[in-house]
């Protein structure tokens, strides 16, 4: 009689994705729970690739990987929100910095402790060393992506 086949793996992207899904919209609600500026996802991930010093927003489109018009979007909204500022760039005179003000810096050290305790409640859930364990997977460094 033959075997069955072997279940079907996700490929790792997706997994990876799926994971960093579970961060932010967790990291979400404890933000809104904290009475925090609503923010989306998009802004969230803004705030992580942003220098403290400031960016450009190609810049931040490209860490992003979305399209410049996304990043304004984003940018926009949170400069709105009364979270980043712009600011000229000293570098030139044709382009603006974004950076935080400082109730955006608030906001982010908020984020920074909220995404720790979040990392704690991954460890207590599927234990310490898996934890520890795709950190450092994460952490190592895997060189430039292959050529085809």
């Amino acid at each position: 009689m033959p075997l069955p086949p072997p279940p079907s793996r996700r490929p790792l992207p997706q997994l990876l994705g799926d994971a960093r899904r579970w961060f932010e919209e967790a990291l979400l609600a404890a933000m809104n729970a904290a009475g925090g500026t609503p923010v989306t996802s998009t802004q969230v991930q803004l705030f992580a690739v942003l220098d403290a010093e400031g960016t450009t927003v190609a810049t931040l489109a490209r860490r992003m990987g979305v399209t410049r018009q996304t990043a304004h979007q984003a940018v926009h909204g949170l400069v709105t929100a009364g979270l980043l500022e712009q600011i000229p760039d000293p570098a030139s005179s044709r382009q603006r910095l974004i950076r935080r003000t400082p109730e955006g810096e608030h906001a982010h050290h908020q984020a920074e402790r909220l995404l720790q305790n979040l990392e704690d409640h991954l460890a207590e859930r599927i234990g310490p060393d898996l934890a520890g364990a795709l950190r450092e997977a994460l952490e190592a460094p895997w060189g430039p992506p292959p050529s085809a």
